[in-house]
C-alpha cells in the first residue's frame, strides 16, 4: 500500500473579496475530487483574500499510479483558471510495507 500527501499554495491576484475566492477554491476542489479518487481541503490562510492553501492525499496499491494521480492533479491546478498562480506544491509518497 502506498499513500501521496501534499501541499500547494495558490495565489489568487484577481480576488477582490472572500465570496469571490472561495467561488474559485471550492470550484476546484469540487473538480478534482468528481475527477480523481483523492481528498482535498483547503488548510490555509482562510482569511486571506489572494491566498490560498490545500491539502490533499489519496491510497493506492501500486506507486506509479500515485504518481500519475499526483501529476494529473497539479496539471488540473495548473489549468483550472487564468485567476490562479501556483506557487507551491510539494508531495511525498510512502510505502507501508506491512500491507503489501
Amino acid at each position: 500500500m502506498y499513500v501521496v500527501y501534499g501541499y500547494v499554495e495558490l495565489y489568487l491576484p484577481y480576488c477582490s473579496s472572500l465570496k469571490e475566492k472561495r467561488k474559485i477554491i471550492h470550484g476546484l476542489i469540487s473538480r478534482i475530487r468528481k475527477r480523481f479518487n483523492v481528498s482535498i481541503s483547503e488548510v490555509a490562510f482562510h482569511n486571506l483574500w489572494q491566498r490560498s492553501g490545500l491539502g490533499f492525499s489519496a491510497v493506492d496499491h501500486n506507486n506509479l499510479e500515485l504518481e500519475l494521480i499526483n501529476n494529473t492533479v497539479k496539471q488540473t491546478i495548473l489549468n483550472y483558471s487564468t485567476d490562479t498562480e501556483m506557487t507551491v506544491f510539494n508531495y511525498n509518497i510512502i510505502s507501508c510495507p506491512r500491507y503489501q
